[in-house]
């Protein structure tokens, strides 16, 4: 079974955010909430070991 993605203008919208938060926050852990928080006003759920690191999840792999 395949997850639905999200419309082209709402994925648009989020990676312009997203990119928002990157060039204003200051922590790591700051970015999360952000980014979490962006998620939950769209109406989007989260899994719960979301992280902007990819290089620790990298090396997890």
């Amino acid at each position: 079974m395949t997850k639905k993605k999200l419309p082209k203008s709402l994925r648009k919208y989020i990676r312009k955010e997203k990119a928002k938060i990157a060039r204003k926050a200051l922590s790591l852990k700051e970015k999360e909430r952000l980014v979490r928080l962006l998620y939950e006003r769209m109406g989007i759920k989260v899994d719960k070991k979301l992280s902007l690191n990819n290089k620790e999840n990298n090396k997890l792999k």
